[in-house]
């Protein structure tokens, strides 16, 4: 079965606030199995356009990825983050047998 990611870029505009959203983020994805491959971290950007930070998480399936995103838990928080960054956030099915 393929895994799920969500793979994000944010540009980080108020760090207090988005610490609270940082804080609150991995109570939501346990119950779901989701888990940080990338957060943060250097990066260089060689080509296209890119927000300050990357962040991958990967779950067991796309099925997953999209409960957890979709979960009255994970949408509680989304207000931590509003005000303190600009996300774009896509979930993606990944290729099945890696």
């Amino acid at each position: 079965m393929a895994k799920g990611y969500w793979i994000a870029q944010v540009d980080v505009e108020d760090m207090g606030r988005y610490n609270e959203y940082s804080a609150a983020i991995d109570a939501t994805l346990a119950p779901f199995g989701g888990r940080f491959l990338v957060r943060g971290g250097r990066r260089e950007a060689v080509e296209g356009a890119t927000r300050q930070r990357a962040i991958i998480i990967e779950f067991d399936s796309y099925e997953l990825a999209l409960a957890c995103y979709r979960s009255p838990a994970y949408q509680a928080i989304i207000p931590l983050r509003a005000g303190a960054a600009i996300a774009d956030i896509v979930v993606v099915e990944g290729q099945d047998g890696l």
